[in-house]
């Protein structure tokens, strides 16, 4: 389970103060730049500590080790990433997309994922962490998309929630995970031109759109 949010208060049954979603803050940025630094190998609760200005001590007390502390470390940049209101559907996925790509171009964004993801082959638990922590709470732009274009009329309603489900799920696997192979794999510019050609794809099919 994901540790509590910065800035609440310690659950019921545990002592000691508030966290500080200062310190937090602080912890998770050093331990960015640590990974930047030093590589997933070399990295230690001890560096982030001394990085941070906090005592160990405080990192155990949110973070059981280090696995967690890097992937919490990842979800906050992901986090920042937002889905305005462009007006249509295809707008909407253009935008999000340069978005993901600019935070994927952040050294300390492409050093973690990276990280995190290679070291997770090895590591049920920490896959299990990444899909809750990252990839399960970014899902969140796939619904508000489609809860957009479905009041636009640009998608129909689905009614049953299952297979509703199964389409947010299939619609971030393909975004995400083309826009990470083409940006950290292949290592190719996800620029403006990629992604309207991008987003003709997703929403047209190999067909292309049906002629008049």
């Amino acid at each position: 389970m994901r540790n509590p949010s910065p800035g609440t208060s310690p659950p019921p049954g545990r002592t000691g103060r508030p966290r500080s979603a200062a310190a937090d803050a602080a912890i998770l940025a050093a331990t960015r730049d640590a990974l930047v630094e030093l590589g997933w190998s070399k990295l230690t609760m001890g560096d982030v500590s001394a990085r941070a200005g906090v005592a160990k001590t405080t990192l155990y007390r949110r973070w059981a080790g280090k696995n967690e502390l890097v992937v919490d470390a990842v979800a906050e940049l992901f986090d920042a990433l937002e889905l305005p209101d462009r007006g249509s559907l295809e707008a909407d996925i253009e935008y999000v997309v340069l978005q993901f790509a600019g935070l994927l171009r952040r050294p300390e964004a492409r050093t973690a994922l990276m990280a995190v993801v290679a070291e997770s082959t090895r590591d049920e638990a920490l896959r299990d962490r990444i899909r809750s922590a990252i990839v399960d709470r970014q899902k969140r732009l796939v619904v508000l998309g489609r809860e957009r274009a479905q009041a636009r009329g640009e998608l129909p309603y689905e009614e049953d929630e299952s297979l509703a489900g199964h389409t947010t799920d299939l619609i971030f696997d393909v975004i995400a995970g083309t826009v990470v192979h083409r940006a950290l794999v292949s290592c190719e510019p996800v620029d403006e031109l990629w992604v309207t050609a991008f987003t003709a794809l997703l929403m047209h099919g190999l067909q292309g759109p049906a002629r008049a």
